[in-house]
């Protein structure tokens, strides 16, 4: 995770063959700045995923565009949304629920919940790991825990701290789309997941899209770990940063 939060986000996922970026919230000199931390570099990507729309998943996508020749992967309800200015972007438009192949990556989209046009998560597969990676969303249907299962790391949104979102700064408004079933996960949310119905054979868990303002990292950390210390469950929990990247995942 190079970045998780309400101010941008973006995961790189590698092979020894393929580089693929999971959104583009940062902007080119971070983005660089990020990947040398890790020894890559943006020239050397093959592609970008988009999962939705708003700003902080894309506010630096079309800068990325213009610098780099990483192809574009972007559903066919989402491409017309984004402002590509003069950009003339590789694009790779996709129906939402599509398998992709990029490379010795295969990977599965599907729809989330999220108050977005044509939102998606991503689970990818190469050399018999799964890596599941989904964030923006209201609640957790069905459909999302098949996709989840068998992840050795998964990448879940664990967005706010629902006492702390009821007294906070936002307008009433913005507290009930986050709320919604087409908003954030809150921490409850995520425990319950972990309580009852979370793989057990997942190594890693990484919980991001942390509110800055409804939310506490601490917190995140003690709601979660409680829910897999109930389970007896010594999963490799990580919490993401708006501020710096994760360490390094190798499997």
């Amino acid at each position: 995770m190079l970045a998780s939060g309400s101010s941008g986000n973006c995961s790189f996922v590698a092979t020894e063959r393929t580089r693929v970026l999971v959104d583009a919230g940062l902007s080119f000199k971070e983005l660089s700045r990020r990947l040398a931390t890790i020894g890559q570099e943006p020239g050397r990507l093959d592609a970008v995923l988009v999962t939705h729309e708003h700003c902080d998943h894309i506010s630096g996508l079309v800068r990325l565009a213009k610098k780099t020749s990483a192809a574009i992967y972007v559903t066919h309800q989402t491409a017309p949304l984004i402002d590509w200015e003069d950009a003339t972007p590789r694009l790779e438009r996709f129906q939402a629920g599509a398998r992709l192949s990029i490379g010795d990556i295969e990977i599965d989209s599907f729809t989330i919940p999220h108050d977005a046009i044509d939102p998606v998560g991503y689970r990818f597969h190469s050399q018999g790991i799964r890596i599941g990676l989904v964030t923006d969303l209201g609640y957790i249907p069905d459909s999302i825990k098949f996709h989840l299962r068998g992840s050795q790391v998964l990448l879940l949104e664990s967005n706010h701290d629902l006492d702390m979102l009821k007294v906070g700064p936002y307008p009433w408004a913005v507290k009930q789309r986050v709320m919604s079933r087409n908003g954030h996960l809150s921490n409850e949310v995520v425990g319950d997941y972990l309580s009852h119905e979370f793989d057990s054979s997942t190594a890693t868990l990484i919980l991001g899209h942390i509110s800055e303002h409804n939310n506490h990292p601490e917190i995140v950390r003690m709601v979660a770990r409680q829910a897999l210390d109930r389970r007896g469950l010594a999963t490799n929990l990580v919490i993401a940063s708006q501020k710096q990247p994760t360490e390094v995942f190798q499997y």
